[in-house]
């Protein structure tokens, strides 16, 4: 038996208002539930870190697990001094697209990582299309940026090493990608996991080439520069979380855990509208890669998202 066996296979063409052309985006689709779910990963990886959760959540709901734009085998545009390419909010619109294509106007998110950034923009620009977000291991990009401290630096050293001039990065990177995923993996916040060999060969085959390395350099870029303004927008034109539910998860032996003395959930209470949105957070026994490494997690509290 295959990791996604049943799951349909489709590349669906989106318009980038940014480049003012079309790309595709890559996900798998399984499931005839009235209830929509749309799955995304974050970075090093792509859509195959679902491969635990997104069986179990197909038996019962409709499960659309995607690679987001310049991950996996959706398409990897060259990015600009600008890199409003990889803007999330860019991002975001791709995966509401990637909906409206199989005719899904509404639609709840689980989200990992960089996933759930461009989750976070979408809830923030298509309240009616999201009746529910679960993100997992992050804190708001804003507030990481603004309380930046040693600790912080020392354990997401990449977070400032790919957002450096192109192509710097991606050339070091392409000299050594073993040693670079080796001390990715090797962080003290992300120790724990131990992935099967098809998942880790899934992984490196997708991102250790030349268009995908740049393309991931990018998101962090536009991450630390054009995301930075949009979020900053928001706030200052009030504008937050109208989504029905947010739960936030995270792994208490990540870094994340160390941010706010602990609580997480209180992080998120900055970015909710708090008469609309009911919130719920928790910290699970596990490190950074919750899909994968407590996935049980995630389906449990799944259910409260679900619920109506």
């Amino acid at each position: 038996m295959t990791a996604f066996e049943g799951f349909e296979e489709h590349k669906v063409k989106v318009h980038s208002k940014v480049l003012n052309k079309d790309l595709e985006i890559f996900c798998r689709k399984k499931g005839n539930g009235e209830k929509a779910i749309l799955l995304i990963h974050g970075y090093p990886q792509h859509s195959y870190i679902w491969y635990k959760l997104a069986p179990q959540l197909s038996e019962k709901y409709t499960v659309i697990a995607s690679d987001i734009r310049g991950y996996g085998q959706s398409s990897k545009p060259p990015g600009s001094a600008s890199h409003e390419e990889y803007s999330k909010r860019e991002m975001a619109s791709d995966q509401v697209q990637l909906m409206d294509y199989f005719g899904i106007s509404q639609f709840y998110i689980i989200a990992h990582d960089r996933g759930a950034r461009v989750a976070h923009r979408l809830a923030l620009d298509y309240p009616e299309k999201v009746k529910g977000l679960m993100t997992l291991d992050i804190a708001p990009t804003l507030w990481m940026y603004d309380n930046t401290n040693m600790a912080f630096a020392k354990g997401y050293w990449h977070w400032f090493y790919l957002i450096q001039e192109s192509p710097g990065p991606e050339n070091m990177i392409l000299a050594g990608p073993e040693q670079y995923w080796q001390a990715l993996a090797g962080r003290p916040s992300h120790k724990g996991m131990t992935w099967p060999e098809e998942a880790l060969k899934e992984y490196k085959d997708k991102i250790f080439n030349p268009e995908g390395v740049h393309a991931t350099c990018e998101d962090y870029r536009a991450a630390a520069s054009i995301d930075l303004v949009h979020d900053s927008e928001s706030l200052k034109n009030g504008q937050k979380l109208t989504i029905p539910k947010l739960v936030v998860l995270w792994g208490k032996k990540g870094m994340i855990q160390n941010f706010n003395g602990g609580d997480i959930e209180g992080l998120w209470k900055d970015w909710i509208d708090p008469s609309k949105v009911k919130i719920k957070g928790k910290g699970v026994d596990g490190g950074h890669y919750i899909p994968e490494e407590r996935w049980q997690d995630v389906l449990e509290e799944s259910k409260w998202l679900l619920e109506d």
